[in-house]
């Protein structure tokens, strides 16, 4: 587990658009931990372990089929490469487990993470047998690549980091969090054409705030999320 008195969370990225990287993870609180060496990213370009002059990353599927699949020898240099990085090895697949907050969490309390991004019709079953990684999904969709996935997951799982936010309470209170959605939140003016702030929020007393907050949660989460009141229930019984 991660000791954030000793050493950064180190995220390791294996892609083939390391420069996708530099953007989104740039600003805000994933940037400003950065900054405060908090966490530390690095990029591997997968295209730097192909053996040909044309650095060929990829290869017509056995059995044949449209697109192209990676092959298993360029990405096994690859991880190879990287096995002194700490933290669990995660694929991007659409087929994978779907990626949560629980994850997020479980994630951020390692010393790091390492991530494979496929592109094209994805990698060679083989390699991902040998090294046995683990895959997870976004989402019930389908990306370009499994860089635009990777870049969400960092952001969620940097922000969990102690230090990242300036308050860690906030964290406690927000979706997903408790196993419900998050309550309504308002700020001033307190009347905004003629909408009004509910008047409990403005009442100064935090037992019947919290009661409030909460009951909202379960009310949004019931409508919206089913499956994740069902779970909160059966968790709470």
């Amino acid at each position: 587990m991660a000791d954030s008195s000793s050493q950064k969370w180190q995220a390791t990225v294996l892609t083939l658009f390391p420069e996708m990287f530099s953007g989104a993870l740039e600003y805000s609180i994933p940037g400003r931990a950065r900054e405060a060496n908090i966490w530390e990213l690095e990029t591997v370009q997968i295209r730097d372990f192909a053996t040909d002059k044309h650095r060929t990353v990829d290869d017509t599927p056995f059995g044949g089929g449209p697109g192209m699949v990676m092959r298993p020898d360029v990405i096994d240099a690859a991880i190879e490469a990287v096995s002194d990085k700490p933290g669990p090895l995660i694929y991007m697949s659409p087929r994978g487990e779907r990626f949560d907050q629980r994850i997020a969490q479980e994630l951020a309390e390692e010393d790091g993470v390492k991530i494979l991004c496929g592109r094209y019709e994805g990698i060679d079953q083989r390699v991902l047998d040998k090294h046995q990684i683990r895959e997870v999904s976004l989402g019930d969709f389908v990306l370009s690549g499994g860089e635009p996935a990777a870049i969400a997951m960092l952001d969620s799982m940097v922000r969990l980091l102690p230090g990242a936010l300036g308050a860690d309470a906030s964290l406690d209170e927000e979706s997903f969090t408790s196993g419900l959605l998050e309550y309504p939140q308002y700020t001033r003016p307190s009347d905004w054409e003629g909408r009004k702030t509910p008047e409990v929020l403005l009442s100064g007393n935090h037992g019947k705030i919290r009661d409030w907050r909460l009951d909202q949660a379960k009310e949004i989460t019931k409508e919206r999320r089913p499956d994740l009141f069902s779970t909160y229930v059966g968790d709470a019984e």
